[in-house]
């Protein structure tokens, strides 16, 4: 079910008094001073900061010290930093630059099979423009493998790009294994952040990253701007031709407001960090076993402690996943069965299918994640929902049938 449907469906129901928002993994909430820190760049200050008059420089102040917030989070110079309209344009700027402008010295690129379909669609395309893309495969739990990282580089290698934590499962991978080897090899490191950004710690220099790819938008910031990190050195080549913004590299008029809101919710990000993954945590662990163990025939997806404090992607069998979304969209609980950026798909998440499910599990999957204002009594209360909603709907499963009457352990997934 697409965005568009639940809000018509929500503000066709005018009986619906209470909404539990668990879906931030496809965008937040913009935080509240996140959109005070915006608005004076929307009504008052609202100069071209390329203009060379007083108005624009409050623009060009304001941009710079977001540059610098963004950076701080990282651990990145604010010169290393450019601004983009999302973590889209983010990856797309990455790995194409970095693919054409190094074509010869190689045509080689390594990714998972369960990057963002930002990336996976940039490699096919690329793939498509004679670039060779190798795919690895992940564990049960979504882990690459850095060993696998290592036996895939070959002499023609001239990129690796591996998520920081997966979108729809949660889990985090080992990027600073990983990058370690890509640095032995003089080979360029991106990361896909974007789910990892502003709530897990980052530090690019420690972890070897020369790339990585940020959003506003999950993290409390205004949707529409995003965040590119360069690390010195590393040459990269226009992805949009035009005028000099962003020291010449990203032509367009910058957003300034949506910079100015992903600056403070970098800056809000970095002072409760710590307290909102304890939090968030514990949520996290209090959900999930309240749903492996009160509603029988489920499956964890992802790794059980390398993963997104807010992050539960929950495999319920014998039940289409998208029907038990609208079920708890009736009643005010807004979840997700997976990457928003997929939505109206028939086919299963090639992220499910590539930890080994079986396509009438991964169908059955539901991603629920957490926020820093969800509460414990919201979580209990969608997990209520959520066994009243399946039990409802295996009612209506002939194959849920069969298996109870064949005396299938509940247990089994």
């Amino acid at each position: 079910m697409s965005t568009q449907s639940i809000e018509i469906t929500v503000n066709g129901d005018k009986g619906m008094s209470k909404k539990i928002y668990l879906d931030n993994a496809a965008t937040t909430e913009v935080h509240p001073e996140v959109l005070e820190a915006m608005l004076p760049y929307l009504k008052d200050y609202y100069g071209n900061p390329s203009s060379i008059h007083g108005l624009a420089k409050y623009a060009r102040d304001a941009r710079e010290h977001a540059r610098a917030s963004v950076a701080e989070l990282i651990n990145a110079e604010p010169k290393e930093m450019y601004f983009t309209a999302g973590g889209t344009e983010s990856d797309n700027w990455a790995l194409k630059s970095v693919a054409f402008g190094n074509r010869s010295k190689g045509n080689h690129i390594v990714v998972s099979k369960i990057e963002h379909h930002a990336v996976m669609n940039t490699c096919d395309f690329l793939g498509k423009n004679g670039f060779d893309i190798t795919y690895l495969d992940v564990d049960e739990f979504g882990r690459v493998n850095p060993e696998d990282v290592r036996k895939a580089i070959g002499p023609e290698t001239i990129l690796i790009s591996i998520m920081y934590a997966n979108n729809e499962i949660g889990t985090i991978e080992p990027i600073c294994e990983i990058g370690k080897i890509a640095r032995e090899h003089g080979i360029l490191f991106h990361t896909d952040a974007v789910q990892a950004f502003g709530h897990v710690p980052i530090d690019v220099k420690a972890e070897n990253i020369d790339l990585l790819s940020a959003s506003g938008h999950k993290v409390y910031g205004p949707k529409g701007v995003g965040a590119l990190y360069v690390r010195d050195g590393v040459k990269l080549e226009p992805l949009m031709h035009g005028g000099a913004q962003e020291r010449g590299i990203r032509a367009g008029t910058e957003n300034v407001p949506g910079i100015v809101g992903m600056g403070k919710a970098a800056e809000i990000a970095k002072r409760g960090m710590g307290r909102d993954i304890v939090k968030e945590t514990e949520l996290r662990d209090h959900m999930i076993h309240r749903l492996l163990t009160e509603v029988p025939f489920t499956k964890l997806n992802g790794h059980r402690f390398e993963r997104l404090s807010g992050n539960v992607n929950i495999a319920f069998r014998f039940i289409e996943g998208e029907s038990l979304l609208m079920l708890l969209n009736h009643k005010g609980i807004f979840v997700s069965t997976g990457s928003a950026c997929a939505s109206g798909s028939l086919d299963p998440s090639h992220v499910l299918l590539a930890i080994g499910l079986k396509h009438e599990v991964a169908h059955g999957s539901v991603r629920f994640t957490l926020s820093y204002k969800t509460t414990e009594g919201e979580v209990d209360e969608a997990v209520d929902a959520v066994k009243e909603s399946v039990a409802r709907l295996r009612e209506m499963s002939p194959l849920y049938a069969d298996h109870i009457n064949n005396g299938i352990n509940k247990k089994e997934v």
